[in-house]
């Protein structure tokens, strides 16, 4: 079964899953996590989205992370190690129907400051979220069986909300 794309309505269970499952990784790393945020699209009040959580903890010593694969195996999740972004641990859980991805960072990472300004920007700023959403909708719409199309027809215009995020926050 391929992979479906499906853009919903925001759900107000999406932080109580964020929660539930934030509190799992947390019983499993101790005190080797600093803290996890709830990011990506889920995490936006009102925004619509595939409803899948994306958690980014954060760790002092990324390296240790890999220790935990075989526990976060049992956990549902598989490892896709960097995943294309170094320094990254990144875990996606349910295979084909998507429920969780985990974007693991050390603390310092320039990757957190940009996933945490583009959730803050959106929250934030209600015309470019709302555009944002209705452009992932039309694309699920568009493309329900590829995501490889989803993903690069929103990519634009993603990365434009991310520089004027980056922008903001700086100000």
């Amino acid at each position: 079964m391929a992979r479906k794309v499906e853009v919903i309505p925001y759900s107000k269970k999406w932080p109580q899953l964020f929660e539930k499952e934030a509190g799992k990784l947390r019983a499993l790393f101790g005190k080797e996590i600093v803290t996890i945020h709830h990011i990506g699209s889920t995490s936006v009040p009102g925004l619509k989205a595939k409803p899948v959580i994306d958690m980014m903890p954060i760790v002092q010593d990324i390296s240790m992370v890999d220790s935990f694969n075989d526990e976060m195996q049992q956990m549902g999740y598989e490892s896709k190690g960097e995943n294309g972004i170094k320094g990254r641990r990144y875990f996606q859980k349910g295979g084909d129907q998507r429920s969780h991805h985990v974007h693991f960072y050390q603390v310092g990472s320039p990757e957190i400051d940009r996933h945490l300004a583009f959730r803050d920007y959106l929250r934030a700023h209600p015309e470019p979220k709302q555009r944002y959403g209705d452009l992932k909708e039309e694309l699920a719409m568009r493309f329900p069986d590829d995501i490889e199309s989803y993903i690069s027809g929103k990519e634009s215009y993603a990365k434009e909300i991310e520089k004027r995020a980056l922008d903001w926050i700086g100000d």
